[in-house]
């Protein structure tokens, strides 16, 4: 019969994703079979799954501390916000509607089926089930119908361990102040607490844990210190961008786009010496010193199209190509790049179509149906491998595609102008496929080295479980998890 364990934070933002994955890690050196599970999730950062649908990033990282291969049942629900109010709701890895917030909240509660079917599943081939929550479960305005803290946890009676973090002030409020707000029956599933992202001496916080402890009568998980690798791994929210990366003398600006989507595109670029890579908030121009402009995925390519002219941009890369620059356009990006983009359904919103950059003689037609696939290929001009993932909407042609700059799965993809200084594909991660950021970057004129981004991820990872294993006792978290029926 298999474990689980909950992870719940005081707050958003407190590490839970990174525990998670340590804590896998940690389980799997053990050689326990460990799976990753997070019932609700929202983010634009998502990642293809070996069963052809889509979870969040952090999941999937988690899957790889694990050492299997994501799967869909391991974040069963996803929410992508496409405006302020609104979300596109994934459910086993595949669209089910696009809601506005307010429905959302009566959509949710009939999800729970789903996401219990999905942690039985995954229960079925474990050993222990490592759970992440959602936000806090201390919004007790959320309560009713949730998914995603303790609803979900009553519904599958697993136990909770609850995180706070102190880096950003107030950790005893936020620990003490959960206690105090939560139902009874909520607060009994919590069984212990954990301090995160400390820095300095850990001993001037002694009396602090004395007095959560003395205020709750949960059990002390310790104090864990700030991870300074955690920038390594793949960020899942927007707000972690760290604005610039790297010293290198070769800068690649990259517009924050208002629905910026899989954005860990940009982590094997920020890995490399030579490289800087510079995220250009809204109200900023494009700098004029930038060698390349990268423009990223989009959860709303038209609505971010907009954005970016709304921001002067479009005036900014047209200097930059005049200069001499070099462009690049993922997915989102991509689209952008071309002549127009037409969406006769409303897909993207109202129906229609927007002009579009101009510079890729290329039109895109937005259609319902989601391309959801992982890939392989290879770079034409230097013949190196490219793995990464396609997940878009849109079907894209125009003479520019018969200028292509890969083949993926046998076939021509992407397009490039005349003089090779403006590309752009549907292909994410492909800066992971170490030999071809190498050509890449050599092709645009930065310096490159030989790091292996893979084997990077691979090594924070174990180190994240170190870090873990000498400041928390894994052995009483294994201990504190509760066995799950049938």
């Amino acid at each position: 019969m298999a474990k689980s364990i909950m992870i719940q934070g005081a707050g958003s933002n407190v590490g839970k994703s990174l525990i998670v994955a340590g804590l896998c890690r940690a389980f799997a050196r053990r050689g326990l079979k460990v799976l990753p599970f997070k019932p609700q999730n929202m983010s634009n950062n998502a990642a293809v799954t070996a069963d052809g649908g889509e979870i969040g990033r952090a999941q999937a990282l988690q899957a790889r501390a694990c050492g299997v291969a994501a799967h869909t049942d391991m974040n069963p629900v996803l929410l992508k916000p496409e405006t302020d109010t609104g979300a596109q709701v994934i459910v086993h890895g595949k669209r089910l509607t696009t809601a506005r917030a307010h429905a959302y909240g009566s959509l949710k509660s009939t999800l729970m089926p789903a996401v219990l079917e999905s942690f039985h599943r995954l229960c079925a081939h474990a050993d222990i089930v490592v759970v992440e929550g959602a936000g806090s479960p201390a919004e007790t305005n959320l309560r009713k119908g949730d998914i995603a803290n303790m609803g979900f946890a009553e519904a599958a009676e697993v136990p909770v361990l609850l995180v706070g973090d102190i880096d950003r002030g107030g950790v005893i409020a936020q620990l003490v102040g959960t206690h105090v707000i939560l139902d009874p029956r909520d607060e009994a599933r919590i069984k212990g607490f954990l301090i995160n992202k400390f820095r300095g001496d850990m001993s001037l916080f002694d009396n602090g844990l004395l007095d959560i402890v003395e205020r709750t009568e949960w059990h002390s998980l310790g104090v864990l210190p700030w991870f300074a690798d955690a920038h390594k791994l793949p960020a899942e929210d927007a707000s972690d961008i760290k604005r610039i990366s790297g010293s290198g003398a070769f800068k690649i600006a990259v517009p924050q786009l208002s629905r910026i989507a899989n954005f860990d595109d940009l982590d094997p670029l920020k890995l490399e010496p030579g490289v800087t890579v510079e995220i250009v908030p809204p109200g900023r121009p494009l700098p004029a010193d930038a060698n390349l402009i990268l423009i990223p995925g989009s959860k709303a390519t038209i609505g971010d199209l907009k954005f970016f002219r709304k921001q002067g941009w479009e005036a900014d890369l047209r200097a930059h190509v005049k200069r001499g620059g070099h462009v690049l356009g993922i997915c989102g990006g991509y689209q952008m790049l071309g002549t127009r983009i037409e969406d006769p359904d409303g897909i993207e919103g109202r129906k229609g179509g927007v002009r579009g950059l101009g510079l890729l003689d290329i039109v895109t037609v937005m259609t319902p149906e989601k391309h959801l696939k992982e890939v392989t290929g290879t770079h034409l001009d230097s013949g190196t491998t490219v793995n990464g993932y396609e997940i878009h909407i849109g079907e894209t042609s125009g003479q520019g595609r018969l200028n292509p700059w890969l083949e993926i799965e046998g076939q021509q993809q992407g397009a490039q102008s005349n003089d090779g200084r403006i590309k752009g594909c549907y292909v994410h991660g492909l800066f992971s496929s170490d030999a071809f950021r190498q050509a890449y970057l050599g092709e645009v004129g930065a310096e490159t080295s030989d790091i292996s981004f893979e084997d990077q991820i691979e090594e924070t990872l174990d180190a994240l479980a170190d870090h873990i294993e000498k400041y928390t006792d894994v052995g009483f978290i294994w201990d504190l998890a509760g066995e799950v029926g049938p």
